[in-house]
């Protein structure tokens, strides 16, 4: 099995730390966020992946050399447009010469789908597509499905108005298609799977849901982002995880609640982070307060300053002695961390 991971988007909700970086490449934890999700692909049999690439391609190519990621093979398609989400499918399984049955990944979702079980469920169906659904409480931001009892798509309902939608199981980002699906797709130009292909496939009765109530985060929000790391130190998604790297210096009388603390960092004495993360090479002054944020790599909070309320630092952004964000963000030097 083989697997598209959409990894192009220009991950415009999470400025200033990715004006200069693709969002995938982020870290979460101690690892990119893509090993994460192509380390729980290779968990699942899957044995190749397919990043389609967009906005800034070279910072995979960079990191990846070998053409390998958490021991699995890469193969690069590199769009030369804009195509959205169904024309990024197209292109790249195109590039890929993929011609079998093959799996759909957004880059920027963390899940703990099972994708065997998706694939066998898939197979068993007959169909044409299998879309992964999850429950929210909240739908209107997303691409609402309705299936009947058989798991047959009855409708695709892109982020209906708040109160409308038929139901709360959405889109979660992880599909099962077959070679048929990139015949619907007109090459060489702009295509969404969401609004074009999918309606069209639920219309024709070839599209079924799998329902999971696993694990699920869309981390393209700041929120989002924080919290997907918040949960592997509170040990949800498997044993708790310690977040603070060894190569960071927290010096004699700072306090580090719940964070994530990348390496080379530096917290002064008497500051304080909670419920935050602070990437690689950033110095918290003396006396300084993050929490419920985001630092970016080489970032400067200086002594007595405050980082509060779901705040963001971007790549090497200097925020000022005695200064106060309070949900701002800092796009001051927001550059690719070197």
């Amino acid at each position: 099995m083989r697997a598209v991971v959409l990894v192009g988007g220009f991950g415009t909700r999470l400025r200033p730390l990715t004006t200069d970086l693709p969002k995938q490449m982020l870290p979460i934890l101690d690892r990119p966020m893509i090993e994460h999700v192509v380390e729980h692909l290779a968990a699942h049999g899957v044995d190749e992946v397919v990043l389609s690439l967009g906005f800034l391609p070279d910072a995979f190519l960079d990191a990846y050399p070998d053409g390998r990621c958490a021991d699995i093979p890469l193969t690069y398609a590199v769009e030369p447009e804009p195509l959205d989400t169904a024309g990024a499918i197209r292109f790249a399984a195109d590039e890929a010469g993929i011609d079998e049955t093959f799996l759909v990944l957004n880059g920027d979702v963390l899940t703990d789908l099972a994708v065997d079980e998706l694939v066998a469920f898939h197979r068993a169906s007959g169909a044409e597509g299998t879309v992964s659904l999850t429950p929210v409480d909240d739908p209107s931001r997303y691409g609402v499905v309705p299936t009947d009892a058989d798991g047959r798509v009855t409708g695709f309902v892109e982020k209906p108005p708040a109160g409308e939608a038929p139901c709360n199981w959405i889109n979660a980002g992880t599909y099962v298609l077959e070679p048929s699906v990139l015949d619907r797709i007109e090459p060489g130009r702009r295509v969404s799977v969401e609004r074009e292909v999918f309606p069209a496939m639920a219309d024709a009765g070839t599209l079924f849901g799998f329902r999971s109530e696993a694990y699920w985060v869309d981390t393209g929000t700041p929120e989002t982002y924080l919290g997907v790391q918040l949960d592997l130190l509170d040990g949800v998604r498997g044993p708790a995880r310690s977040g603070v790297d060894d190569a960071a210096d927290i010096q004699p009388g700072a306090t580090v609640r719940r964070s994530v603390i990348g390496p080379g960092v530096v917290v002064a004495g008497g500051a304080r982070i909670c419920d935050a993360v602070v990437m690689a090479g950033s110095r918290i002054g003396e006396g300084a307060v993050v929490e419920s944020s985001l630092v970016g790599c080489n970032a400067s909070i200086g002594p007595d300053a405050q980082v509060i309320g779901l705040s963001v630092v971007g790549h090497g952004a200097v925020v000022a002695d005695g200064e106060r964000l309070d949900g701002d963000r800092r796009p001051t030097g927001s550059r690719r961390p070197g």
